[in-house]
This record gives structure tokens, C-alpha cells and sequence, in this order.
């Protein structure tokens, strides 16, 4: 299982440092212009773009803004991230923090994923629910029966 996991992780470093190759490419950028944006060495960042290193969240922010493009991408591609349904902006800014350590960022990321699943399936059983009972979230409200006034001739 370990070698697998290995595997995998030599796979992604070598899948984001392809995705930068590109995206560098495409911006027309040289390997040397995207180091001194990226405040990175040009051996790392050509080790990088090879697969041979997996960068930090922190690196990946600063290449991402040296190309120019989404920080967000560039950790879904690295597997620090799985692609999310959340705020994008809110992520990226916890994975921007440098007074937070990795785990603790990933850690809160999980704890808002949590959150934003947990309301999504409360919405999901509340509309399941008024389906079954044949409510109508926009139904008037009838309020019970009350006694009735009228007189009942007891004999």
C-alpha cells in the first residue's frame, strides 16, 4: 500500500509540474522570468515542471500568481487539494496563510467542507420532506380547527 501511495504522489508532482510547464509556456514565459517571480531558484523550478520535486502550497501560490492563473488550480493538480465546491477565494486565502501551518490549514479547509456538506444535506432532507408530506415551501399555513361556538342541545 505504502508503494502506492508513493506512486501516486510521484504521479502528481509529475502531472502539476507538467500543468506549470504548459501554463508557463503558454504565457510565453521562461523557466528563469517564473523563478525570480515565483522567488524560487531555476533548479527548483525546473526539478518541479520535471515531476523530480513536489512544491509546497506556498510555492504554488507564488507560481500561480507569477502565471498569472488560479492558486486553486494549481493544489488541485498538486492533490493538496480536491476539487471543492466552496469558495475558491476562501481556500485559496487559508492556503495563502503563512501563520498557519500546513495541517492546520488543511484542517480547516475540511472543517468549512464539513460544514457546507452537513447544510447541504439538512436542505436536501428538508425538501424531501415537504415533498412527502405534500407541503409546499410557498403553501399558506392553515392553523387547526378551534372549538366551535355553537350551541349543542343536550336532552
Amino acid at each position: 500500500m505504502k508503494v502506492d501511495g508513493i506512486r501516486e504522489r510521484a504521479k502528481k508532482a509529475a502531472t502539476i509540474g507538467e500543468f506549470i510547464r504548459e501554463q508557463r509556456e503558454q504565457a510565453q514565459v521562461s523557466v528563469r522570468q517564473l523563478a525570480r517571480l515565483a522567488g524560487v531558484s531555476n533548479p527548483y523550478l525546473s526539478q518541479i515542471e520535471r515531476g523530480l520535486r513536489k512544491p509546497s502550497a506556498d510555492i504554488l501560490q507564488q507560481i500561480a500568481k507569477g502565471l498569472a492563473i488560479s492558486a486553486e488550480q494549481l493544489y488541485v493538480r498538486a492533490g493538496i487539494l480536491e476539487s471543492r465546491h466552496g469558495d475558491p477565494e476562501l481556500i485559496a486565502a487559508i492556503l495563502a496563510d503563512t501563520g498557519l501551518a500546513e495541517r492546520q490549514k488543511q484542517v480547516l479547509i475540511e472543517i468549512y467542507e464539513s460544514f457546507r456538506h452537513e447544510n447541504a444535506a439538512d436542505k436536501t432532507s428538508e425538501q424531501t420532506a415537504e415533498k412527502g408530506t405534500g407541503l409546499a415551501s410557498d403553501a399558506a399555513v392553515v392553523p387547526p380547527k378551534t372549538r366551535s361556538n355553537t350551541h349543542v342541545d343536550r336532552k
